[in-house]
């Protein structure tokens, strides 16, 4: 089972227009919801991918028993979400239908009470025993101490579970002190974390400080790995133009499941730039399109070097 941990889950939904103008009202031609936050993306393209995933984090009021109920839906999911008295967030994603672009509204999430947060460690370490890789994503909602993902990387450790970090600011500097397996950073995130905004050079700090392998995300450009056994750059074949919500997320998808499965580290970073690209271009977002993702899986180019033993 891989476990997922979402702090700050949420309700997304998407909204299309023909296009979206500043100042005036619009007529939406589609809506869309699903269960969000960077975690339970992660999930639901690992269950689409065949692994049976747990999903955990926090869940309250009426739009997290909307995440939940939609939840139930996902074959190969089980939810272990947290509840807590205040209301699951929602985020806004309005896609422009002339241009592609997408303009997205991001509400803060719900305050977690100390209670609430303890009640979440508790079901954490219940679950880790079982887990073969956690996967810790997001922002963290109001209440959760900053240096949260430190003490979750930590347990999982001692757990003896490989656990893959990726957010951003003062969690992911914290979080990576306490020695994940993965950080999967985008760049401006790693130009945060180490103060340089050369990509090799930085990813290899952020080593450093303490990640065990650290996978960038350049954009268009694709990813950047940095790993004891090497390193490697990997593209998408050609440029994809769509909807990039939960591209990211689905990249992660990619290097975890790549992880469990013991792929050489090419193999994850083609699945990982796959995935993206196929979540790109696929009609709702944050889904990923199958038929794109298998037709691109061969053609990624990966170049790189293994390190000398």
């Amino acid at each position: 089972m891989i476990l997922t941990v979402t702090l700050n889950t949420a309700l997304d939904i998407t909204y299309r227009v023909r296009a979206l103008r500043p100042h005036t009202s619009h007529r939406v031609t589609e809506v869309t919801e699903r269960p969000g936050g960077k975690g339970l993306n992660v999930a639901r393209v690992l269950a689409a991918l065949g692994h049976e995933v747990t999903v955990t984090g926090f869940a309250g009021g009426a739009t997290g028993r909307v995440v939940q109920d939609q939840l139930t839906t996902t074959p190969g999911l089980v939810d272990a979400l947290v509840p807590i008295s205040g209301p699951t967030r929602r985020t806004i994603a309005v896609v422009d239908e002339q241009t592609g672009d997408t303009t997205q509204l991001n509400e803060p999430g719900p305050v977690i009470t100390p209670a609430e947060w303890s009640a979440f460690q508790e079901a954490y370490e219940d679950l880790l025993p079982s887990a073969s890789a956690v996967a810790l994503c997001g922002s963290l909602p109001p209440g959760v101490p900053v240096g949260a993902y430190a003490g979750l990387i930590r347990d999982a450790r001692a757990a003896g579970v490989p656990v893959l970090l990726d957010t951003s600011g003062e969690p992911l500097r914290r979080g990576v002190a306490a020695r994940p397996d993965l950080i999967k950073p985008n760049a401006d995130e790693l130009a945060e974390l180490t103060g340089s905004h050369e990509p090799f050079r930085a990813t290899q700090d952020a080593r450093r400080r303490g990640a065990h392998a650290v996978v960038a995300s350049l954009g268009p450009e694709g990813l950047l790995a940095v790993t004891p056994e090497g390193r490697w750059r990997a593209a998408p074949p050609t440029p994809v133009h769509g909807n990039p919500t939960g591209a990211g997320d689905s990249a992660v998808a990619g290097l975890l499941s790549g992880l469990v499965e013991h792929l050489p580290w090419p193999d994850r970073l083609a699945r990982a730039i796959a995935l993206s690209a196929a979540t790109v271009l696929a009609p709702t977002a944050g889904e990923f399109d199958r038929r794109a993702y298998e037709e691109l899986v061969g053609r990624v180019a990966v170049t790189g070097e293994v390190s000398a033993a």
